[in-house]
């Protein structure tokens, strides 16, 4: 059985080390390449691979957000998260909207490649660091110790403007991108500012950034905006 796979980060030398190394495996087919999570998602529902394999952190609409889509529109397909990030918060997340593993880059592309069967194989993977943080939060939820994801009470629409408002878009080029009026995009800011109780877009960023929304490394915006 040929396991076909579609690949999203938003740097390309870590896609291209990923492709030819994936490729290396005689059961292993890449079908799509993807800069972010809206690239993704679309390939996604175009090709229909077996799993797609994703970073957290890109520019435009993250991997969170796009595993949440997929799952809604794909669910045949399997998820996995290949993250530098390793806050329990942030995998719980990403279980939550879908995905079946969640991987760290320091692992080994072995691990990797033990994740990608196991996934697809209807299995959960979890990088060996990631267990006890995991179970600890999940343990939390359970006896109610843990907090409540703010983020869950926007929308995926107000998520998906979070992200963007943190990368630094204009609220036209916001309006341009989602093929909305300039007027709709400031209606619901105004929305995500009372749902959320901030008062700033220098609040908002650091909204998104606490809660992997969003990363300023992931291109937009070079600086917390201006209160």
């Amino acid at each position: 059985m040929t396991i076909r796979i579609v690949i999203a980060d938003d740097h390309r030398i870590m896609r291209d080390g990923l492709v030819a190394l994936l490729r290396g495996q005689p059961d292993f087919e890449v079908v799509g390449e993807a800069p972010d999570g809206a690239e993704l998602a679309r390939l996604t529902r175009k090709l229909k691979p077996d799993i797609a394999v994703t970073d957290l952190s890109m520019a435009g609409l993250n991997g969170l957000e796009a595993i949440r889509r997929i799952r809604a529109d794909e669910p045949g397909v399997k998820l996995l998260c290949l993250s530098v990030h390793a806050e329990s918060r942030l995998v719980l997340a990403v279980l939550d909207a879908g995905a079946s593993g969640y991987v760290l880059k320091e692992c080994s592309f072995e691990e990797l490649v033990q994740a990608i069967r196991q996934v697809v194989a209807g299995q959960v993977y979890l990088s060996a660091q990631l267990v006890g943080v995991v179970v600890q939060e999940y343990r939390a939820r359970v006896t109610g110790g843990a907090p409540q994801d703010s983020a869950s009470v926007l929308t995926p629409r107000e998520r998906e403007l979070v992200q963007l408002f943190s990368e630094g878009y204009s609220t036209n080029a916001i309006a341009e991108r989602l093929y909305v009026s300039a007027k709709t995009v400031a209606t619901h800011r105004q929305h995500i500012l009372q749902k959320l109780r901030i008062g700033s877009m220098a609040e908002l960023t650091r909204y998104a950034l606490r809660e992997g929304l969003s990363s300023l490394d992931s291109g937009g915006a070079s600086a917390l905006p201006a209160a």
